[in-house]
């Protein structure tokens, strides 16, 4: 990727890298003989979708207009999961479904008769709590004490509701093959005798099988083994593995303000609009010819985003040398729960979306104007 070719500021995918995720995961899926889809939630540039069709058969939604976008760019009906449905939007949001989960056992009975309505074959299921997670970072965490998302094992009734036909559970984050391994030991100890009366087992997301050192063959025999002992369908719907490490954000430095010893260079992007999981998970993004400070650092500079925000800074890096005005920066895997969180809080203009091809052209998809903005407010 040619990095100056690219206009400030400007998501960029790169064509290859995704294929190079979709490859591997569709190898897991045949040869562990499941399904896996794509997860909006975690990417939904659907201006990639046609490449993705090329492995990937569906995709899970959680809203009324992910479900249409499903149905509309990715050609297929939906799995859909939502912590609530509203009534006024339940016949069109089951038009552009496949399977319906439920958050609740009061949910699936005020709807489920619905279901029967269709004009189409809708399998429903309901989402369980294994009440066991490794996710460290409560806002991320589903199974954290509490939790509004599916439905405990205390809770659940003596029998499985005529007309379920799968269970979901959906609790872990960028975890391995290994931490799925504990929910599942989880799962069968807290609900293992509803596990022979359904059809599908939904495994979620936040099997993160694209990141480097992921244990693939320990993941197939674990999917494997749990597929044969139920004779049940497999289903996982990872967010983070599809775009993982595929793109960037390309910004550029607009001034460089200095107080108290503390150098900070200002972006024409937001991390509180642009990049809001740096400061909510938080985590601190890489970045190109960029380090972690140390004793020995001799440029440190803050990274600020441009709205009015105070806390919308990046603490900071050390660029071995001088910065100047004019200069790129390049945040690296920046496509994953970003571009679906953006917002353009402060008036701040988003940044362009852009897909860099796997014939190295790159191929501007989408530039926002004032109208995106104003259009949203009232």
């Amino acid at each position: 990727m040619n990095y100056k070719e690219i206009p400030s500021p400007t998501f960029v995918l790169d064509e290859k890298l995704l294929r190079n995720n979709l490859e591997l995961i569709n190898r897991v899926q045949q040869k562990a003989g499941i399904e896996i889809i794509l997860a909006f939630k975690g990417f939904a540039m659907w201006s990639a979708f046609p490449i993705v069709r090329e492995y990937l058969k569906g995709a899970t939604a959680s809203s009324l207009y992910e479900a249409r976008l499903c149905f509309e760019e990715m050609k297929t009906r939906a799995h859909l999961y939502s912590p609530v449905y509203l009534d006024h939007e339940f016949d069109e949001l089951m038009s552009y479904s496949s399977h319906i989960v439920f958050n609740s056992v009061r949910q699936f009975e005020k709807y489920h008769q619905r279901t029967q309505t269709a004009g189409h074959k809708i399998s429903c299921g309901i989402r369980v709590n294994p009440e066991y997670s490794d996710v460290g970072t409560d806002l991320y965490n589903p199974s954290a004490p509490g939790s509004r998302l599916g439905v405990g094992s205390d809770e659940m009734p003596e029998e499985l509701p005529e007309g379920i036909e799968g269970i979901h559970f959906h609790v872990l984050c960028e975890s391995d093959s290994y931490s799925l391994e504990k929910v599942l030991e989880n799962l069968e100890n807290k609900y293992g005798k509803y596990l022979h009366q359904v059809k599908w087992v939904n495994m979620g997301g936040g099997h993160l099988m694209t990141r480097e050192g992921y244990d693939h063959q320990h993941l197939i025999q674990l999917l494997t083994a749990f597929r044969e002992k139920y004779d049940v369908k497999v289903i996982l719907e990872p967010g983070s593995a599809i775009a993982w490490e595929t793109g960037v954000l390309v910004a550029t430095i607009q001034d460089i303000v200095e107080h108290k010893g503390v150098k900070t260079a200002i972006l024409d992007v937001s991390f509180t609009a642009h990049m809001p999981d740096t400061l909510e998970m938080p985590y601190r993004p890489k970045i190109v010819d960029a380090k972690d400070p140390s004793e020995e650092s001799q440029h440190l500079y803050r990274l600020g985003g441009g709205s009015c925000l105070a806390g919308d800074f990046m603490e900071a890096y050390d660029f071995g040398r001088e910065l100047k005005i004019g200069e790129q920066i390049i945040f690296l895997d920046m496509i994953h729960y970003t571009m679906v969180k953006t917002t353009m809080f402060n008036g701040v203009n988003h940044p362009a979306i852009a897909i860099w091809t796997k014939d190295d052209e790159l191929r501007i998809v989408r530039k926002f104007k004032y109208q995106d903005f104003k259009n949203r407010l009232s």
